[in-house]
């Protein structure tokens, strides 16, 4: 809830303060984000002034709250304007402060040009998040050039030092966490591909370099967009941190016509006490309470062929993969790639959106049906982004994507970017996804964008730069067009992979496929890396064959499934090759499964460590799953005992599988036996529930 005087705002959320305060030039300061404050308290903060003795050489760098281009701004600045004379440097004044409710809206002017800047936080009274957005109108009769519009700055308080943690990776190697010491000078990260990126992640986090998984305070931001994007961690020489965060990226502009207001995503941050599992479940119940459509809402066990069948799809091929499947207990039957068109392969058929006639000769409902009746939902893969020259739709519309005069069409997986900034577009993609969910019984969407931009032009629209904008907000059109007209309709969102999962894009679908590597050891880094911002029920994790068809590696079905079920378990092998022992297994591992998912899905998540083992955690009421593995052991040692937290130091804890009591005093002092197996690598799942 905001608290105010004139000049100085209090920005309390449950645990924390974000205080701002105008200095006598209306600059914005952010002087205080951390442990609460009264307003008393906050009043001997300083407010910030660039040095006297040397303002040209030191400025007001990662200082200010509101940090536009201006004077005295030597690093990165916030907000970036080109007027119709060429003037760049804003000076803003203040217009007065706006509170409705948990809301706060500060209001600037240009002190001579016609622009109005207004910089927003929203609290909320269940979490420490704070969410804040810019917002920009111009009065004037000129256009105004948008160099670069962030939705925040954030100014950190001074710390003897930082480290940096953030999320890189590659395709198949999404989110890998590294967490290293922020250097002088500015830090970038961010995607100039279009969609959020498997390169990089709209999340990251600093701390004093001290802080570990359970102690410590952490500083994290995140930013709910899914085009391009930026963060730049900017530490200056005085030791002086701030984060500035928005969408675009260099050296895209685009004019602010007269009249017309922009309005940026939200960016979101947080600061927590307890290290940086406490922030990972701070940022989890934020999402579940703030972000999701359906938080409550358990994701089913899905199986999804594509592993098994590739493009080679038909109704029969189809029906007996969903009986395999049904038999395993999966509760949803997810058809991949290879239904419609021209789709034999990956070289035709994109854009043509209706059944393979000689694969699917009734149309799908037979299918649908098929696997209705063995008590499954349905599901569809789709890429609507998306266009093979080889296509019906790209040979009536070859200007319906990206490209430039006198340049080539540059092909990824032989296929094309469709232009969504676009209404025809739009309105084109809106209409065979609505007939689609409409005129059959289908009850998820897998959603695709398997390629990044490139060659990205409108020829002949005006500022055609604005479409590393539209392109993402017609993308949320159709989909909230989408979720409004089929409420019942689940998505999942994937970009070969990873690509683009972000607060934008989980605001308007239910799941995240996490990676196109399905490797089980490989996936332990790739969902710890994920689980810094997203809780277990948005990430998709699927049990596939092994060796594993992405990196030939073997593993044994339990490990497979153990890691699976630290998020929201799903199948994808090759049912039909599986032995009947395997199958058994695997109905009596995804029946355990379903014992423990509301637990891991809807809980409070722990990562465990105790020499060779690893594991994770979670808590939820009485209940307490422990998944662990140990991928190997090393000379003949025994396995450690693992160490669980967040239990009851006074309430005994009874195993529900040997019916065993332990306290949790020993439990968390001392550690679980996990029983594991000589074999390398061994796995288990292990439920406790709190008995008093």
């Amino acid at each position: 809830m905001p608290h105010a005087d004139d000049r100085t705002w209090l920005i309390d959320t449950p645990n924390t303060t974000y205080v701002l305060a105008l200095d006598d030039d209306d600059r914005l300061h952010g002087l205080h984000w951390g442990g609460r404050l009264t307003r008393e308290q906050a009043a001997d903060l300083p407010v910030l002034h660039a040095p006297r003795a040397r303002p040209v050489f030191d400025g007001l760098d990662a200082r200010l709250d509101l940090n536009p281009a201006a004077a005295f701004r030597y690093g990165q600045t916030g907000l970036q304007v080109r007027f119709a004379d060429g003037t760049t440097e804003l000076e803003l004044r203040f217009t007065g402060a706006d509170r409705d409710g948990d809301e706060l809206a500060l209001g600037f002017e240009d002190r001579h040009y016609p622009l109005d800047v207004r910089t927003v936080y929203r609290t909320f009274p269940d979490t420490d998040v704070i969410e804040r957005r810019l917002v920009l109108r111009n009065r004037g009769d000129d256009p105004v050039e948008i160099v670069r519009a962030d939705s925040a700055t954030w100014v950190l308080p001074r710390l003897d030092d930082y480290r940096l943690s953030q999320l890189h990776g590659s395709w198949g190697a999404e989110f890998q966490l590294t967490r290293t010491r922020l250097p002088y000078g500015e830090t970038l990260i961010g995607s100039r591909r279009g969609i959020t990126g498997h390169q990089s992640n709209p999340w990251l986090a600093l701390d004093d370099g001290t802080a570990g998984e359970h102690s410590g305070r952490v500083w994290s931001v995140a930013l709910a967009w899914s085009g391009t994007w930026r963060m730049t961690a900017e530490r200056s020489t005085d030791d002086r941190v701030s984060v500035s965060t928005g969408f675009g990226h260099d050296p895209v502009a685009f004019a602010l016509a007269p009249g017309e207001t922009l309005e940026t995503p939200a960016s979101a941050g947080l600061c927590t006490d307890g290290g940086f599992s406490a922030g990972a479940a701070a940022w989890h119940d934020y999402v579940r309470g703030h972000v999701l459509a359906h938080p409550g809402e358990v994701r089913p066990v899905l199986y999804n062929s594509w592993e098994a069948t590739g493009f080679d799809v038909s109704a029969g091929s189809q029906m007996k993969l969903a009986e395999r499947a049904a038999a395993l207990g999966c509760e949803l039957f997810v058809m991949d790639d290879g239904w419609f068109g021209a789709r034999v392969d990956d070289r035709a058929g994109l854009g043509d959106w209706t059944p393979n006639p000689d694969r699917f000769p009734d149309g799908l409902a037979p299918l649908i049906d098929h696997v209705h009746g063995l008590g499954m939902g349905f599901g569809i893969w789709v890429e609507p982004e998306m266009v093979n020259p080889d296509s019906d739709l790209y040979r009536a519309h070859p200007d319906w994507v990206y490209h430039r005069p006198h340049r080539r069409r540059s092909e990824t997986r032989q296929q094309l970017v469709l232009n969504f900034a676009r209404d025809d577009v739009r309105e084109w993609a809106h209409g065979w996804l609505d007939r689609l969910l409409r005129d059959h019984g289908v009850d998820f969407v897998k959603w695709d964008m398997n390629r990044p931009f490139t060659e990205a032009g409108w020829p002949g629209a005006e500022h055609g730069d604005r479409l590393w904008i539209e392109h993402t907000r017609g993308y949320y059109a159709v989909l909230d067009r989408l979720r409004a007209d089929h409420p019942r309709v689940r998505i999942e969102t994937c970009a070969s992979g990873g690509g683009r999962a972000d607060l934008g894009v989980l605001a308007r679908t239910d799941q995240v496929w996490t990676s196109d590597n399905t490797d089980a050891i490989d996936r332990i880094a790739i969902q710890e890396g994920f689980a810094q911002l997203y809780p277990a029920q948005v990430m998709g994790a699927w049990v596939t064959d092994s060796p594993n068809p992405f990196t030939r590696r073997a593993a044994p079905l339990d490990l497979r499934f153990h890691i699976a079920m630290t998020g929201a378990l799903a199948v994808g092998g090759d049912l039909r090759r599986w032995t009947e022992r395997d199958l058994s297994r695997a109905e009596a591992l995804v029946a355990e499964y379903k014992r423990v998912r509301e637990t891991v899905q809807l809980g409070r998540r722990h990562p465990l460590r105790a020499g060779t083992v690893q594991g994770v955690q979670f808590n939820r009421g009485a209940d307490t799953a422990v998944v662990a593995w140990r991928l190997e052991r090393r000379f003949g040692y025994p396995d450690p005992l693992l160490p669980l937290h967040g239990l009851d130091h006074g309430a005994r804890y009874r195993d529900e599988a040997t019916g065993r009591v332990r306290h949790g005093a020993v439990l968390a002092e001392h550690g679980l036996d996990l029983g594991l197996s000589e074999a390398d690598p061994a796995s288990t799942l292990i439920r406790l529930r709190r008995i008093d």
